[in-house]
């Protein structure tokens, strides 16, 4: 169903839960001549910055909690990102037949174009941000949004029948698609993630694979092959699949050779050089593999393999992402606060050679931190745990390197300042998220980079 059969005007919509994209979605749905109301948990304080907005655009807003009567009287219900589907109200909605679909769902009905979606537990980020980045370079009318921090429906009025929305999805906005078609499909990764929402591990991965369930014959997915979970999606895919791969050779994808990241579009096609591995500005192996993934799509989309060159060339690390902070009496600040699983942290580990004081903690996903062990015990010389994931991560990892307890992030980087050498490094990855103390991911690294920059005096140069 596309917008033009998809009418809104006069329909009684309930959007549940006021996040950023909660409040884009009921923005737009009442610019479209529905009677909107919002539901969120939260009190009438908390929403305080957006209630106004919402009231004078004729949104009713109801705080505070769900009432079973504000969702039984709707004609369709949508669901932001952060709501769970089994969430009681919903589960009863669900089972008076009504319509319930998210944001994303809701946006790709009415966005004009061709979409490039993007998932994966780790990466996405830093892959749909450099794939808008080559497209947009390379002259395509291009959008970007999503998951990345733009709604997709704030995309919506810009989009034309030439634009190329490129889309990071995550597990929560994918789960309740029907509809959502994306001309190209990336799967980047799938480790454990997100557990707490999802319950099991296959759980999760088939909220993930609904990336390409409406692709036909026409469209493109774009899988990790040195991924087992990912690999396995080739074969329930009925697009067209290319691969990428850093561990060997592909039929039809990217991989590195010698040194080289190459290209091949058939298997009957000749391989194309797109450019060196020297030539990618981002530090990890798993910053090789983002690449090759955009480098995948982008081919894909047209693009020359000059073109992605010069545009991967120019690329910079996105913030919270393996970010350089500071050096500060020779040792160095990086901010990966996005790092908000194990696998996530476990590559940021690794790309460093050694001498890593690393901050973890914040909250719990119900993941098992004892995977970190190898990597704790090769590269890190103390670990410094904050936030309500502290005690869980020190029983997990005890004995492994030495513990600090910090609580908070400023007890942490200041610890962590004291005990580092010049030389070494000291690193926010902290596998979890960040809602035990902060808003979210970003808050949690904009905070790290403020006491990086605040807290030049911490230490007298004794190397000096």
């Amino acid at each position: 169903m596309d917008g033009k059969e998809f009418d809104l005007r006069g329909k009684k919509v309930l959007v549940v839960g006021l996040g950023k994209s909660g409040l884009a979605a009921a923005m737009f749905l009442r610019r479209r001549g529905a009677y909107v109301t919002v539901s969120d948990v939260r009190s009438a304080e908390a929403l305080a910055k957006d209630i106004p907005a919402l009231l004078d655009q004729g949104i009713n807003v109801e705080a505070g909690g769900h009432g079973l009567l504000t969702f039984r009287r709707q004609d369709l219900i949508v669901v932001s990102p952060g709501v769970p589907l089994d969430t009681p109200e919903l589960v009863q909605a669900r089972s008076f037949s009504l319509p319930i679909i998210g944001e994303l769902e809701l946006a790709a009905r009415f966005l004009k174009g061709k979409t490039l979606a993007i998932t994966g537990s780790n990466g996405k980020t830093t892959t749909t941000t450099l794939v808008g980045e080559i497209l947009k370079d390379s002259g395509l009318p291009t959008l970007v949004g999503g998951n990345i921090g733009v709604p997709v429906v704030a995309l919506i009025d810009e989009s034309t029948p030439d634009t190329w929305s490129v889309l990071e999805v995550s597990s929560f906005q994918l789960e309740s698609t029907q509809e959502f078609h994306p001309f190209i499909a990336v799967i980047l990764n799938i480790t454990p993630d997100h557990l707490d929402r999802h319950g099991t591990f296959e759980n999760y991965a088939l909220a993930k694979e609904r990336i390409f369930a409406r692709q036909t014959a026409q469209d493109f997915l774009v899988l990790n092959s040195d991924n087992a979970r990912t690999a396995q999606a080739a074969s329930r895919a009925t697009s067209q699949v290319y691969c990428f791969s850093i561990e060997g050779t592909v039929r039809q994808g990217a991989w590195v050779e010698n040194g080289t990241v190459l290209f091949r579009a058939s298997e009957s096609a000749p391989a194309e050089t797109i450019l060196p591995l020297a030539a990618i500005p981002l530090k990890g192996t798993h910053n090789v593999e983002n690449v090759l993934a955009a480098v995948c799509a982008a081919r894909l989309a047209g693009i020359p393999p000059a073109s992605i060159r010069a545009a991967v060339e120019r690329f910079q690390a996105v913030e919270h992402r393996l970010e350089y902070v500071a050096t500060v009496n020779g040792v160095e600040f990086y901010n990966d606060s996005k790092a908000t699983n194990v696998d996530a942290t476990m590559k940021a580990i690794t790309a460093f050679p050694g001498g890593i004081h690393l901050i973890l903690g914040g909250k719990d996903k119900n993941s098992d931190y004892t995977a970190l062990a190898p990597d704790l015990r090769q590269r890190v010389r103390a670990v410094y745990t904050i936030g309500s994931a502290a005690q869980k991560i020190e029983s997990q990892l005890r004995g492994v390197v030495p513990i600090h307890s910090c609580e908070t992030l400023a007890r942490a980087v200041q610890a962590a300042a004291s005990e580092a050498q010049s030389g070494e490094i000291v690193l926010l990855a902290p596998a979890c998220s960040s809602f035990d103390q902060f808003e979210n991911y970003e808050h949690r690294g904009r905070v790290f980079k403020e006491l990086v920059h605040d807290g030049r005096g911490w230490k007298v140069s004794q190397n000096a």
